[in-house]
């Protein structure tokens, strides 16, 4: 009877005393990529919210090491292209991230280069990834 008591206060120490698993914290957003030669000529955003959306971010040779297949199922992107630009130096910043019930709402602002800039054509882009699948509103 006393090994019996004392293999239930050995488990119920163990058990009892155990930390519990955290999830892991993301933040809400992650800019994946910017860059001022992969974007498209003309302006435009997408979100990305499908699985079949999704395989185009799949197959970038710089993102398809930062993301996963199942990240879809967790996960929106937006791909913003700024369209076509007279000089290097312009990219993308959020100025404000929030969460409500229903939404995330981003505010997006396009920064123009500071002060000397390449003279070439650019078409600055940049793919973010929003760490939910609640419906984007994009100011």
């Amino acid at each position: 009877m006393k090994k019996v008591g004392l293999m239930m206060f050995l488990m119920t120490l163990i058990y009892g005393c155990s930390t519990p698993k955290t999830t892991e914290n993301l933040p809400l957003y992650e800019i994946l990529k910017q860059d001022e030669h992969e974007g498209a000529a003309f302006q435009f955003y997408e979100i990305v919210t499908e699985k079949k959306e999704f395989k185009m971010i799949l197959n970038d040779i710089d993102l398809k090491k930062m993301v996963k297949q199942e990240d879809i199922l967790k996960a929106n992107f937006i791909i913003l292209n700024m369209g076509q630009k007279s000089s290097g130096g312009y990219y993308f910043t959020i100025e404000n991230a929030e969460e409500t019930n229903e939404n995330i709402i981003l505010t997006i602002k396009e920064n123009a280069p500071k002060g000397m800039a390449t003279s070439v054509m650019t078409n600055p882009m940049c793919v973010i990834k929003i760490n939910s699948k609640k419906n984007i509103i994009i100011k």
